[in-house]
């Protein structure tokens, strides 16, 4: 049990309670919009670079392609206590990829939720997201944004998630 007089930014509510004082100490942890971040496109990361920079990026995949390529890497990580992949339970909220200006290579946010709060498998799940930044070549870095709001609930899941539930 966390001491909700004293609760810390990295603790992980696990009672409505410790969520309630979480959410008043640092705020609902709602998604960010794109519109907050103001990140270059690759069209202004190109203005004035010089030849062989441009030849790598040529090579490396397009923030879109980016996307749907970690989102088929989400789609083979399964949630260890049901049969089924985290993207189709609903588990993914946003999939944002962008290019890195200084690296040139690409970076990604999930921002993805859990089953409950209290998910005792929470910390590999989120290991297995991070770890796709090793899979995919020009994939520099994945961040992952845990979110409680809006809560995930059955309706989330895809038709498929359904029908491996027998939900459907």
């Amino acid at each position: 049990m966390i001491d909700i007089e004293n609760i810390k930014i990295d603790d992980i509510p696990t009672s409505a309670e410790e969520l309630k004082a979480y959410e008043e100490k640092f705020g609902k942890n709602e998604p960010e919009t794109k519109s907050e971040i103001k990140r270059p496109s690759e069209a202004e990361i190109r203005e004035g670079m010089d030849a062989q920079k441009q030849a790598f990026l040529d090579k490396s995949p397009s923030d879109e392609e980016m996307k749907e390529m970690v989102i088929e890497e989400l789609k083979k990580i399964y949630d260890p206590e049901l049969p089924v992949n985290i993207y189709d339970l609903g588990l993914i909220y946003n999939v944002e990829c962008w290019t890195n200006e200084v690296s040139l290579m690409k970076w990604c946010k999930v921002t993805m939720t859990l089953t409950s709060a209290t998910c005792s498998m929470s910390e590999v799940i989120v290991d297995l997201v991070k770890s796709i930044s090793k899979r995919l070549e020009y994939l520099e870095n994945v961040d992952v944004d845990i979110v409680f709001n809006p809560p995930w609930d059955q309706s989330k899941m895809s038709d498929e998630a359904k029908l491996a539930m027998g939900m459907l």
